[in-house]
């Protein structure tokens, strides 16, 4: 055996290592679908269904690709490391030259977020918005150094883009300028929603026009993609405008600073912090780049309205007294590195003290109620008060809850409809809606990432199965990152690091000297350890030298050994190195 390369070090994750291009699921064996019937359309989701977030839709037409949203997922805390999640797009990635346009049917990031990563791919593909939308994507795009080609569209607006014809809705939702679109094809009609809500009295005064829908309806929609995200909740979704008391009860009674933390791009709600700073007395500085960024442009355009002399900036609030400050800051869902997070864990030039008022407006996004909890745990052994939406009503949902999903089958009577914006549970029961409405129970279509669905001759089928896994951004990298290399992180978290120096015989594959242990997070015991190097020896002992021929499997068979002993003795499991060096 040839083995020169024993004298580098050699990481191993035991047999618990597991594949998969950006650690999502593989399709099932023999699923990928057939070519497309001639005249027919085929809806691939590759995010937003099953979770919430990363939505992306592609819709294919004569050979044409057209794709509506392209968001980013932000981690849970089983995902050390990883910035935002991506929709996959191997399935589309040797066609991004069919791609006709991306329809953005708002600005929130988990519709827009992942479209530079698809710029990045190819920069010329139209992006189809409303000018909100596009100037926050704009900006974004900045970022990336990526100069996008744009489309602006209004409501009652259609447009032609390849054999796509576009017609855009005007919907409400908790950010101003959202679109639903309809797609026109030869294969049929079809309508989806985006986010929505149907608040009867906004802030801006746009509803969601529901003539509009009952027109397309009376057209005939043949399939119909509904925002599933409160699909589980009854009756009718709170007006924004509801929350003003609340809102106003915290700027005229609390005695100290107040903190307000909202997603960068609720311009709804943060429109109602500037009103309630501006009759109570208070200046307000915006705090995160993201959030500087995002107010700065709704200001600009006229969606978020502005008292002279208000806004200012943060280093001019540091000598003013702290009743009359008020702070508007990113951090709402708990990141660890955003404003509020670094304010609960002191490291933030903002130094919260006792007395302050922190208001979370926001809503927490599955997977964040740990994260939110400790911020609010923090904030409170500090002294300061914490207004959430758990003991104040300081915050409503942007999408439409079940009595509002009903009204929307009623008045548009689609052939078919396709739940998505939703964990399984909230596609299933916005299903179960359509059904009580009259949709045939088959003609209710439940799927999820990846399934490929045909619209042809006017029916519905489910064709097949495309990689739709997670894709993580981790810094500079794409992609690169995969579950295996989480759950290594997730072992290091909990259990540690053992590196194992094994001086090994290259002839006989047996210990030519005792074995060296040394540890990171893991509480050195000599007598664990020593039954660690038993169970080395004896796994070695067990092992024909044929069967040894490269250094990968011997460190295998170390590191499983090593593994499991400490696995049962500790009862913790540590990630596992070992370094293997010929004798």
């Amino acid at each position: 055996m040839t083995r020169s390369s024993r004298n580098s070090s050699s990481r191993n994750s035991s047999s618990r290592r597991r594949g998969g291009s950006g650690g999502g699921r593989k399709p099932r064996a023999n699923a990928a679908p057939a070519p497309l019937a001639k005249g027919g359309l085929r809806v691939t989701p590759l995010g937003g269904l099953g979770e919430i977030g990363r939505n992306m839709t592609v819709f294919e037409h004569q050979g044409k690709l057209l794709v509506v949203d392209c968001g980013v997922l932000f981690p849970e805390d089983h995902q050390p490391g990883i910035d935002v999640i991506l929709p996959d797009f191997t399935s589309i990635r040797d066609r991004l030259k069919d791609i006709v346009g991306i329809v953005l049917t708002h600005g929130h990031e988990d519709h827009i977020g992942g479209v530079p990563y698809l710029l990045k791919e190819r920069p010329d593909i139209p992006l189809i918005g409303s000018e909100l939308t596009l100037a926050f994507i704009e900006a974004k795009l900045q970022e990336h150094k990526i100069a996008p080609k744009t489309h602006l569209v209004v409501a009652e607006d259609k447009r032609h883009f390849g054999p796509f014809e576009l017609e855009f809705v005007a919907v409400n939702h908790s950010i101003p300028d959202a679109l639903a679109v309809a797609i026109r094809t030869d294969a049929g009609l079809v309508l989806h929603t985006g986010d929505f809500k149907m608040d009867q009295f906004p802030l801006d005064d746009r509803i969601t026009d529901l003539r509009h829908f009952a027109r397309l309806g009376e057209e005939g929609v043949d399939l119909f993609l509904t925002d599933s995200t409160n699909a589980e909740v009854p009756g009718f979704t709170v007006s924004e405008r509801d929350l003003t008391p609340a809102i106003d009860h915290v700027f005229r009674t609390a005695p100290k600073r107040i903190i307000v933390s909202s997603f960068a791009s609720h311009v709804h709600r943060i429109q109602q912090v500037l009103d309630a700073a501006q009759a109570s007395g208070r200046k307000v500085a915006f705090v995160g780049r993201s959030m500087v960024r995002n107010m700065g442009i709704a200001g600009d355009l006229g969606y978020l309205k502005i008292p002279q002399g208000l806004v200012v900036d943060f280093k001019k609030l540091q000598d003013m007294p702290d009743d009359k400050i008020a702070l508007i800051s990113t951090g709402s869902q708990g990141e660890p590195m955003a404003a509020l997070g670094r304010m609960a864990n002191k490291t933030h030039q903002i130094k919260l003290n006792r007395g302050d008022t922190v208001l979370l407006a926001s809503s927490v996004v599955p997977g964040n109620e740990t994260s939110i909890t400790g911020i609010i745990n923090k904030f409170t052994d500090m002294g300061v008060k914490v207004v959430h939406k758990g003991n104040a009503k300081v915050h409503v949902s942007g999408h439409a809850s079940a009595g509002e999903l009903v009204y929307c089958y009623n008045i548009v009577r689609p052939t078919h409809v396709m739940p998505v914006h939703g964990e399984a549970a909230h596609l299933h029961a916005n299903g179960e809606l359509a059904r009580r409405t009259g949709v045939p129970e088959d003609k209710v279509v439940i799927v999820k990432d990846g399934d490929v669905v045909d619209l042809v001759d006017g029916e519905v089928s489910v064709a097949g199965k495309v990689e739709a896994g997670l894709v993580y951004v981790d810094g500079d990298t794409v992609g690169k990152v995969t579950e295996s290399t989480l759950e290594e992180r997730r072992s290091m978290q909990e259990g540690g690091l053992v590196t194992v120096v094994a001086i090994v015989d290259p002839d006989t594959n047996q210990l030519a000297e005792p074995l060296e242990f040394m540890t990171k997070g893991f509480i050195q015991d000599a007598s664990v350890f020593k039954g660690a190097a038993e169970k080395v020896k004896a796994a070695l002992a067990g092992s024909k030298v044929q069967d040894i021929d490269d250094i990968e499997k011997l460190e295998k068979v170390i590191g499983d050994a090593v593994h499991r002993h400490l696995d049962r003795a500790y009862r913790r499991a540590p990630l596992v190195t070992v370094v293997v060096v010929d004798a």
